[in-house]
């Protein structure tokens, strides 16, 4: 039995967290970190995941990848997506995660959604850092990924009655699988 945090020890609640009380912890999860793993198909149908910058509206996350890059590719042939967003493992104590199932929107420069996007994806920093003129924002694909479904992890979930695996659903119609144990 763990002396220091006995509520990772069986038995383990099951409850599902009200929604709203979800959303929020998966807003600051997402807020708390700017980098994710993502995952596309290829067309030979092997998936590739690689690491990416983002930055947050809402659950909906905007990303800058560079022009003609795989995933980029990827996404224009087959917008579903997956992705994973993690706070550091330090035992069953701190899990805290989060797995996207989602769909890419690629937004052209210049057009509505791709001016609110860059107002929330910080070009300027990014072109900064790069040694890049910041007058004007580069005018590249911006990537709009938005929550299909999102497992949330969090083991501290268990201290509070809940179950440390919980799903959003972006449709309330959709039904969430059941509630999942540790392996």
């Amino acid at each position: 039995m763990s002396k220091a945090y006995p509520f990772v020890e069986p038995p383990w609640p099951e409850d599902p967290l009200p929604k709203q009380e979800l959303e929020g912890r998966i807003h600051q999860l997402i807020g708390a970190n700017n980098v994710c793993v993502l995952a596309t198909t290829r067309k030979d149908g092997h998936p590739i995941a690689s690491p990416i910058e983002y930055h947050a509206d809402g659950l909906n996350l905007y990303m800058f990848p560079d022009p003609g890059t795989p995933k980029l590719l990827h996404m224009k042939r087959d917008p579903r997506v997956g992705l994973a967003i993690e706070s550091g493992f330090q035992g069953w104590q701190s899990i805290r995660s989060a797995q996207y199932f989602a769909h890419a929107e690629i937004l052209q420069p210049h057009t509505p959604e791709w001016n609110h996007g860059m107002t929330i994806f910080k070009w300027r920093n990014a072109m900064e850092e790069l040694g890049m003129d910041t007058t004007n924002p580069i005018e590249w694909e911006l990537i709009k990924i938005v929550p299909d479904r999102i497992l949330y992890m969090e083991t501290w979930l268990w201290k509070d009655g809940y179950n440390w695996k919980q799903w959003w659903l972006a449709d309330d119609n959709d039904i969430a699988p059941k509630p999942l144990r540790p392996n």
